[in-house]
């Protein structure tokens, strides 16, 4: 049975909630992953008064794999050269040692993914092997080899390193990092136990309506799945309690499947460790919704990096204050717990040190407000893993991620509280009033079911371009799999890029979803669509097209037809809820220019859908992520402040901070504010007023971040 799309949702959802409680004590994780020559050169003492100085509850401490950094007798096991130099040769045993004293959860480090020469030779099985039939040489480090993930190499010789680890010392867990391979490998292993498996040879395409690749697909997740549970099981043989953690996971874009790994992981960690590119601050917060989305209830950390993290990897550098603190300040409003990582245990610039001592003791007084037990939100963005696989192929990130990211980014600037979730957990989405389909293509008979069950019963959809016109494979249907919803049907091709092509805006229709636009009559189009043959009737048509006309030369861009009633936003009340269907990309060309037009007609057609029931409300200038948060005996209200001009391109240089932030937050049914308090400016806040349900108080400032903490 293929269990990316047939395992049962309601069963994941239920194993996902169910948080193993030993997991969810530690609040502030500290790494130090180990480089060759620190043994005897590195300060253990130095660290050990550092994780009690920022009261770190938690540390994950290199151990071994491509080196051992305690006295191994597993054969072919590379031990640091520098060992010896250290005394007493177990720096991976007195780091864990010290921590434990101090009553730290510990979880030790494996690498798997690289061997040295000696192993290499004795067992060239163990080696990855590229299309061409040749052995992969490390591509940073020519001395090493990189390893087959999926054979006996991690099957076998891991397994014995695993379990001698957890034999020696008394660790909580083990954690792998690289664990899941460094792409295709073309080991006889790998085809042979794929021939046994599927029939076929390996894939040499990358198109997933290949049949081999498709089944390649369906196999490494298999195969990589009985890895995880074997580790986990030899690892809790040898030392009961103690678990098997993987570095895996993230969203759309992930290769593993995320509902899986919600079901074996005690506890995750997302490994965003900071901005690279044009990246935003939120995207850290973002990793938080896709962990959540399938992880349920379950701890889950934040791995920052005290260095940059562009492309050339200076992993010895040290980013700015300021930087660090937006990170670390969206992943905490997002509900991760920060995990910093450090790079050699030899210090060369120490700038960080008191960066991340400020942010970690600061973040344990805290604490109280800190431990989540519920986000609250009413609107949610679902993500799709079959979309990116099997539509988006080897243009995910186009065709999928930058449709999501259009959808965030707008509604973080509306200040909108959202959550993510994943398509093959839609059973669990009637907890939203409203669901938005960026660009989901890939829906099954089964998913296409469960959202027109969901719009019956009441919910609000939103979706964009493609959504539903493709199977759960990726095999294109004749028509939309949601055509009843949109009330179109498919129209047989897609037009774009649209050069020089606009909507008009119909504001004698008075239309919500025009709100803040009046003064323009016309918006820049998207820059795709897809032609569509209206089934339903649509007596408003607030946005319709102005098709393309030519921008070159200066003389001839004039519109040639100004005016036509073919719509681009299709609103209707399906049942029991609101329908909006943009057949075009809007989301994507948001994400891609920017419009603040396109901004503002996305999340007016949110507050359309929901009723512009939101349960709080920011009001005040600035870029503000808001997020909110219910606590046994409380509710918080996070503002991370965002506006800086380095938002799209990093390092921050300093904190802008805000003018005042006017908050007005709906409290469950019943309760009354007890106490009203600023946790960063240790202060009670301006113009509290509690009237009908409704608490509304003033923010003076924000810098990185505050919250408004209501107890009750």
């Amino acid at each position: 049975m293929n269990r990316r799309h047939f395992l049962s949702s309601a069963g994941a959802s239920l194993l996902a909630a169910d948080a193993d409680t030993r997991w969810d004590r530690p609040m502030r994780w500290s790494q130090l992953t180990l480089v060759e020559n620190d043994p005897g050169q590195f300060d253990v003492a130095f660290w050990l008064d550092y994780f009690r100085r920022i009261k770190s509850d938690a540390a994950c401490l290199s151990a071994g794999g491509i080196v051992a950094y305690y006295p191994t007798k597993v054969p072919l096991h590379h031990r640091s050269q520098w060992l010896d130099r250290h005394a007493g040769g177990d720096p991976f045993g007195d780091l864990l040692r010290g921590c434990k004293k101090m009553g730290m959860v510990v979880i030790a480090r494996t690498d798997p993914h690289a061997i040295h020469e000696d192993a290499a030779r004795a067992h060239p099985e163990w080696i990855a092997v590229d299309e061409s039939g040749r052995p992969r040489r490390h591509g940073s480090d020519p001395s090493l080899w990189i390893t087959c993930a999926l054979g006996s190499y991690n099957f076998e010789f891991m397994t014995e390193v695993h379990r001698e680890i957890a034999s020696l010392y008394e660790a909580d867990g083990i954690f792998t990092n690289r664990w899941a391979g460094s792409g295709m490998c073309y080991c006889a292993s790998c085809a042979r136990v794929f021939r046994a498996e599927s029939g076929l040879d390996l894939p040499r395409t990358n198109d997933p309506l290949d049949p081999a690749r498709r089944q390649h697909i369906l196999w490494r997740d298999k195969r990589l799945f009985e890895l995880w549970r074997l580790w986990d099981g030899e690892i809790g043989k040898t030392r009961p309690g103690s678990r098997y953690i993987a570095n895996a996971g993230g969203g759309a874009l992930s290769s593993l499947d995320m509902v899986t790994i919600g079901q074996l992981a005690p506890t995750l960690f997302a490994d965003r460790q900071a901005r690279r590119g044009l990246a935003t601050p939120w995207e850290a917060g973002k990793n938080a919704k896709e962990y959540r989305a399938t992880m349920g209830t379950k701890a889950i950390g934040g791995i920052f990096s005290v260095g940059v993290e562009e492309p050339y990897r200076w992993k010895d550098s040290v980013q700015s204050d300021a930087e660090i603190r937006i990170w670390v300040a969206d992943a905490a409003a997002n509900g991760l717990r920060p995990w910093f990582t450090k790079f050699s245990g030899t210090l060369y610039d120490r700038r960080w040190l008191k960066t991340v001592e400020e942010i970690y003791t600061r973040h344990a007084r805290w604490e109280k407000y800190l431990r989540n037990t519920a986000p609250v939100a009413n609107v949610a963005v679902v993500y799709s893993q079959q979309t990116s696989t099997y539509y988006g192929a080897g243009r995910a990130r186009q065709k999928v991620e930058d449709h999501t990211l259009g959808w965030y980014q707008a509604l973080v600037e509306a200040r909108i509280p959202f959550e993510l979730v994943h398509d093959r957990l839609l059973d669990g989405a009637g907890r939203f009033t409203t669901l938005i389909l960026p660009n989901i293509a890939c829906l099954s008979d089964a998913q296409c079911a469960q959202l027109r069950d969901y719009v019956r019963k009441g919910g609000n959809l939103i979706a964009t371009f493609e959504t539903s016109l493709y199977d759960e494979w990726g095999a294109r249907r004749g028509n939309f799999g949601l055509a009843e919803l949109f009330g179109v049907d498919y129209g047989g091709r897609i037009e774009g890029p649209m050069r020089n092509a606009y909507l008009t805006l119909h504001h004698e229709t008075r239309h919500a979803v025009l709100k803040g636009l009046e003064e323009a009559p016309r918006i820049i189009h998207a820059a795709n669509r897809i032609l569509v043959k209206p089934v339903a009737g649509f007596a408003v048509k607030p946005v319709t097209l102005i098709p393309s006309y030519p921008d070159l030369p200066m003389e001839m861009v004039y519109p040639r037809e100004p005016r036509t009633d073919i719509a681009e936003l299709y609103l209707s009340q399906r049942q029991g809820g609101r329908v909006a269907y943009f057949p075009n990309d809007l989301d994507r060309t948001f994400w891609e220019v920017l419009s603040p037009d396109h901004a503002l007609l996305l999340r007016n057609t949110v507050d359309w859908a929901a009723g512009s029931d939101r349960p709080v409300y920011v009001d005040g200038p600035g870029v503000v992520d808001v997020t909110l948060w219910r606590q046994n005996t409380s509710m918080t209200v996070h503002l991370v402040n965002l506006t800086n001009p380095m938002f799209m391109k990093g390092p921050y240089r300093e904190l802008v901070p805000l003018p005042p932030q006017r908050v007005r937050v709906k409290l469950p049914d019943g309760a009354k504010p007890r106490r009203v308090h600023l946790l960063a400016a240790d202060r009670t806040p301006a113009g509290i007023n509690f009237s009908a349900g409704w608490l509304s108080c003033t923010v003076p400032t924000v810098g990185d971040h505050e919250i408004v903490a209501i107890d009750l």
